[in-house]
């Protein structure tokens, strides 16, 4: 993979863990301030369920870091286009379900890395 792809794997991934921390340790504090479409007294009732929703999200990031380590380049790019594929299909059906702001800070950014990892 080139630089360019790994750095935009590498942002992928760290978008991953700043979603985790938020969902699973931050829900209530900080998720008001973001989620301003869920009412205030919804965020308490749905703080266990986030903190689910936030492990998914680590271990997307937990896969595209684990690319980044990967020796042989084409299961390198194997591995990242795969997460990055389930990155973009959680985009996709965030974006569906939830909100079309998803799509823009979700999938594009990985739609993005999986040019680059592509090329």
């Amino acid at each position: 993979m080139s630089i360019a792809a790994m750095i935009l794997v590498g942002i992928v991934a760290a978008l991953h863990l700043m979603f985790f921390v938020l969902e699973a340790f931050l829900w209530e504090s900080k998720g008001p301030g973001i989620f301003r479409n869920i009412p205030p007294e919804m965020f308490t009732p749905t703080k266990t369920m986030m903190q689910n929703q936030g492990l998914y999200n680590a271990f997307l990031a937990a896969g595209l870091i684990w690319s980044l380590f990967i020796g042989d380049l084409q299961w390198q790019a194997n591995i990242s286009l795969f997460f990055l594929g389930c990155v973009i299909i959680a985009g996709l059906v965030g974006a569906a379900t939830v909100s079309r702001r998803i799509f823009f800070v979700q999938a594009v950014p990985a739609i993005l890395a999986a040019i680059l990892v592509l090329i």
